[in-house]
């Protein structure tokens, strides 16, 4: 295994193309080639939450799936450094299950184990957890994609 270490967000911005307000990620505190740690600061001015839902803000399931792909695809370039420069696309989600609501103020961290790898192919387990309460885990799968190749 080896060393863990804590990103800033500069490095984050270095690895991952997303932007605001796609970016999903705040900061990360342990990457390592067995997983990544990371969280996501939930505000009410996050865009998203202005209409889901109006009076009752909770964000949504898809976007937590989202912040957790885009954790494990920090561990990709961070782990695969020749692929930095291409993409890396959400191939697959398994065994989805949403625990609790996640609302402003939350802190939600990002836990990435990753499971298994075949060629251009990384299999990973996610959990997104509040104060160390389960709000969501899920399978994932994800593939490196050569962007000049995707129409």
């Amino acid at each position: 295994m080896s060393e863990k270490v804590a990103l800033s967000l500069e490095q984050i911005h270095e690895l991952l193309p997303h932007r605001y307000p796609m970016l999903l990620v705040d900061r990360v505190l342990e990457i390592s080639d067995q997983g990544v740690v990371a969280e996501k600061l939930v505000s009410t001015n996050d865009p998203f939450l202005q209409g889901h839902f109006p009076g009752k803000p909770i964000m949504p399931g898809v976007l937590i799936l989202e912040a957790m792909a885009q954790t494990a695809g920090l561990g990709i370039y961070w782990n695969l450094p020749q692929h930095r420069g291409k993409g890396v696309a959400l191939a697959g989600i398994d065994r989805v299950r949403f625990r609790r609501p996640v609302v402003p103020g939350d802190i939600l961290t990002l836990n990435v184990i990753f499971t298994r790898r075949r060629g251009r192919v990384m299999k990973a387990k996610g959990v997104a957890s509040v104060q160390g309460e389960a709000a969501a885990e899920a399978d994932f799968m994800a593939a490196i994609v050569d962007w000049e190749k995707i129409s």
